[in-house]
């Protein structure tokens, strides 16, 4: 039986050998043959495709490995032009100028001056400010320097201070000047009961109102426009502002 066993799968594997080679095709047994000639027509450009053998990943070297970016050449920074660093050169900041102080009449004068620069509105103004009146202790005036230096005499041997009095009281002496007739009266007659002869109390300055140009923003542009204002501003010329 085993004998018998073995003699099948002898054939049977003889068979299938013979079958699967083709050697029994003359009797019509054979595989069939798997093909797909369609897939080889829509191959495209099979001769340029090559097997290469794969290569390892590639890694990024280190930063500290990386060349060092060399530092930009002069041909590589950008320039201004000309006339661009002409111009930086020659911007300024805008400073603040005045000019005064003028009477009443006088700064009449120069406000017309200035609106005929046509400045733009608002760029200068003219500052008023209030003068109080002043009065004095005065004494004179005197007839000649003879007199006029025996009463300064006179006025050392009492030990008193004096001035000069300027202006259109001369000659004479000043022993006082007060914002209010009332303090100058007072002192007035201190100076009587100390045997000071031919003193009185005058007014050396009227209250009044001075006017000061000012102009807060003046540009480069604007400093050469001003120089039309010279001859009104009666040898007081524009100077940067006193803050």
């Amino acid at each position: 039986m085993l004998r018998f066993t073995l003699l099948v799968l002898l054939l049977a594997n003889g068979g299938y050998f013979a079958w699967s080679h083709g050697w029994m095709a003359s009797l019509g047994w054979m595989p069939q043959v798997q093909s797909e000639p369609h897939r080889l027509q829509q191959q495209v450009r099979p001769d340029v495709v090559r097997l290469v053998e794969a290569s390892s990943p590639v890694v990024a070297p280190p930063e500290s490995a990386l060349p060092a970016t060399p530092p930009p050449t002069p041909e590589s920074v950008l320039v201004a032009p000309d006339d661009a660093l002409t111009q930086v050169a020659r911007a300024e900041p805008a400073i603040c100028l005045q000019a005064g102080s003028f009477d009443e009449e006088q700064s009449k004068r120069v406000e017309q001056a200035v609106r005929r620069l046509s400045l733009p509105s608002g760029s200068w103004e003219m500052v008023p400010t209030q003068i109080a009146g002043r009065w004095m202790v005065y004494v004179g005036k005197f007839a000649n320097e003879v007199a006029l230096e025996k009463r300064r005499a006179e006025l050392r041997n009492r030990k008193i201070a004096y001035d000069r009095a300027g202006g259109q009281l001369e000659p004479g002496l000043s022993l006082g000047r007060f914002s209010t007739e009332e303090a100058a009266t007072r002192e007035l007659t201190s100076m009587l009961q100390q045997g000071v002869r031919g003193a009185r109390v005058v007014q050396e300055r009227a209250a009044s109102t001075l006017y000061t140009l000012r102009l807060p923003q003046v540009t480069t542009a604007q400093r050469s426009v001003l120089q039309a204002l010279e001859p009104v501003l009666l040898e007081k010329p524009l100077r940067r502002c006193i803050e």
